[in-house]
C-alpha cells in the first residue's frame, strides 16, 4: 500500500486464505451452512482481532517512523503505538462499503477522541455507520494538530492494510466545540492527499470557521466545496452563541461551500444524538451511498 504523506501548506506548514472445498451433494445442509458462516466470520478481522457485528473493537496498532517524526514536531515524544476504538453496525461485512465517522475531540479538559466516541455511537448505529476514534498510548506534551493527524492517519492505514477496499469508503468528520474546529482542519488536510473520500462534516457547538483557512492552506480538490456541512447550534449556547454559529455558516457560504445547513435546537452547549443521526442521514442522501 502506498504511503500516505502530508503536503504542508505554504507559507504556514501545519500541522482463509481458505482452501477450496468441493461441494458434494452428500454434504448435509447444516454442515454447508456452518462452513459458509465460518468463512464470513473469519474474513471479518482487523489487525488480528475478530470484528464483532454490532459491537465494539478496541485495538492497538504500530505507528510508522514517518508518522512518529511528524507527531513529534514541536517537542512532542514519538508515539510508537496507537489505539483505535471502533463501533460497528449490525451485519457488518467488510466486503461491502460502509461509511466511517471519524470523531475528533477538543483539547480542553484533557479530552481525547476515544473519550468522545461513545457520544456518537447510538446515532451512527441507527444509520449504519462505523465510528472511529484514535489516540496514542502515551500523552503528548502539546496536543498539537500534527499529533492528532499522524495518529489518525496511521490508524486509517491499519484499516486499509487489512481492508484495501476501505480506501473507497465515504469518510465524515464529527466534533463538538473545539473538536468541531479540529475536524474542520483535519478534513481539508486529508482531502488534499486525494486519497480520502470526504462525505461530510458535523460541527456542533462551533463558534469560529476553521474550515475556510484550512481549505485555503491545504488546497484540496475543487470538489471539496461540495462537501455537505451540518452546523448543530443550541439556541441558548453561551460558548458558541447563535450569532457566532450563524457567522460560521455565512463564512462557509462565502468561501464557496455549496451545501451548508445551520440546524438549531432548544438547548445550550450540548451534543444532541438526534441531530447527529439527522446529519448522517443527510450525508447519505447527498452522497447517494
Amino acid at each position: 500500500m502506498a504511503q500516505i504523506s502530508f503536503r504542508r501548506a505554504q507559507p504556514r506548514p501545519r500541522i482463509i486464505t481458505q482452501s477450496r472445498h468441493k461441494v458434494v451433494r452428500r454434504c448435509a445442509l447444516l454442515a454447508g451452512a456452518f462452513l459458509f458462516s465460518f468463512s464470513i466470520a473469519d474474513a471479518a478481522t482487523l489487525a488480528g482481532h475478530q470484528v464483532p457485528s454490532g459491537g465494539t473493537l478496541d485495538l492497538q496498532f504500530p505507528i510508522s517512523n514517518y508518522f512518529q517524526e511528524y507527531a513529534a514536531q514541536g517537542g512532542n515524544p514519538k508515539p510508537t503505538i496507537g489505539r483505535a476504538l471502533l463501533f460497528f453496525p449490525k451485519g457488518f461485512d467488510p466486503a461491502r462499503a460502509w461509511p466511517i465517522l471519524i470523531v475528533t475531540s477538543t483539547t480542553d479538559l484533557d479530552r481525547t477522541s476515544i473519550m468522545d466516541a461513545p457520544w456518537y455511537r447510538d446515532a451512527a448505529m441507527k444509520e449504519n455507520w462505523i465510528v472511529l476514534a484514535t489516540d496514542a498510548t502515551i500523552r503528548p506534551r502539546a496536543d498539537s494538530l500534527q499529533w492528532r493527524l499522524s495518529i489518525l492517519t496511521a490508524g486509517l492505514q491499519t484499516i486499509r492494510k487489512d481492508w484495501p477496499q476501505s480506501a473507497q469508503w465515504p469518510v465524515a468528520f464529527a466534533g463538538f466545540s473545539g473538536g468541531a474546529k479540529r475536524s474542520g482542519i483535519l478534513a481539508p488536510m486529508l482531502a488534499s492527499n486525494r486519497g480520502f473520500k470526504i462525505c461530510g462534516l458535523f460541527l456542533a457547538g462551533i463558534n469560529s470557521d476553521r474550515v475556510t483557512a484550512a481549505y485555503n492552506d491545504y488546497k484540496p480538490p475543487a470538489d471539496f466545496l461540495n462537501t455537505p456541512i451540518w452546523i448543530s447550534s443550541g439556541t441558548t449556547d453561551p460558548i458558541a452563541p447563535p450569532g457566532a454559529q450563524e457567522g460560521v455558516f455565512y463564512s462557509l457560504k462565502r468561501t464557496g461551500f455549496k451545501q451548508v445547513r445551520l440546524e438549531k435546537f432548544f438547548g445550550g452547549h450540548a451534543l444532541k444524538s438526534a441531530e447527529i443521526q439527522r446529519a448522517l442521514h443527510w450525508f447519505r442522501e447527498v452522497g447517494k451511498f
